[in-house]
């Protein structure tokens, strides 16, 4: 399976953090269409679905084989009256007006973790109906942080026996920790694994084990998480990293960075993006985007000339700046 260097992010136009217009949405993902890129990433924790149906709509008129989805199992969306019946000892609570987990998006489901192998089947079954397509590329176990035994015992194997099936192509995780995904690296047989944040300008921690291993078992591994949330695209204060706002040290560790990129006539956000790729495990960076100027930006840059000192340059600047 085919990917193209840059994934388009489907989080975004899920409405993390604010609301993006279906008219908005749509353009973003056309102009990544336009753009080349052919690889869309997506999930149902992105905005209740909301991402799905967005992406589905804009790419199912495509001719299908010229485009990869990626999308996740295990989180179950269920509808939040069905929620409030559910709560153990006869309680009931009512959801909130919006949703509670960064998403700007009216709190009609509620998200509920599933990683069995009969969660595995109901998740896909779902994310085809909200995607209004027939088959779904890539299908990826989603932050399985807290529940990685049933994870490794349950939704792989169910995963595993959907790919043999041909129901479902390349499997993998998405995670924002490399040890959990190491182990599904030398423990299994999956196609690709999702790091988000942990191979970036500010954390490389998932070259330690991770790449590594998975350079070693052929696995593929696309980078999410190129700008650790909003830091590495704009070094100031008020910046988030890793969905947080950024200490002050962490926002002064960028903004050496970006002077040293200046030194080469080269944006910081156009390093960030690139540095995944200098990794030969890594195939694809996801690029998460809300506006179709968003993602032009993100593929003028990819074509950005980057010499071969600025990496040096940036790992000096880097270790100067914390010794």
């Amino acid at each position: 399976m085919l990917v193209t260097e840059l994934s388009f992010g489907g989080a975004a136009i899920g409405n993390l953090y604010a609301e993006v217009s279906d008219e908005g949405a749509r353009a973003a993902i056309d102009a990544a269409w336009e753009g080349g890129i052919r690889t869309f990433d997506t999930a149902p924790h992105y905005g209740l679905g909301l991402s799905e149906r967005r992406l589905g709509e804009a790419l199912r008129h495509r001719p299908r084989a010229q485009y990869v989805i990626c999308t996740k199992v295990g989180r179950l969306l269920d509808p939040a009256d069905v929620a409030e019946r559910s709560i153990p000892g006869g309680r009931t609570e009512h959801p909130a007006d919006r949703d509670t987990e960064g998403f700007a998006v009216p709190a009609d489901h509620v998200r509920r973790f599933d990683f069995s192998a009969d969660g595995v089947r109901r998740g896909i079954e779902a994310s085809l109906d909200r995607l209004g397509l027939d088959r779904v590329d890539i299908v990826l176990i989603h932050d399985p942080d807290d529940h990685g035994e049933q994870a490794l015992r349950e939704a792989y194997p169910a995963l595993e026996k959907m790919r043999a099936e041909k129901i479902v192509g390349a499997i993998g995780a998405g995670m924002n920790q490399a040890p959990m995904l190491t182990r599904f690296v030398t423990e299994t047989d999956i196609d690709v694994v999702l790091i988000a944040g942990r191979y970036t300008l500010l954390d490389s921690s998932a070259a330690d084990a991770l790449l590594p291993a998975a350079l070693d078992r052929g696995v593929s591994v696309l980078a999410g998480g190129v700008f650790n949330s909003g830091l590495l695209a704009a070094p100031v204060a008020g910046a988030t990293y890793d969905y947080h706002t950024a200490p002050p040290a962490l926002v002064s560790r960028a903004q050496r960075l970006a002077e040293a990129c200046a030194r080469f006539g080269v944006p910081l956000r156009a390093a960030a993006a690139r540095f995944p790729l200098t990794h030969p495990a890594v195939t694809s960076v996801l690029i998460g985007a809300r506006t179709a100027a968003e993602i032009s930006d993100a593929i003028r840059l990819r074509a950005l000339d980057i010499p071969a000192a600025l990496w040096d340059a940036l790992a000096t600047t880097d270790q100067e700046g914390r010794g």
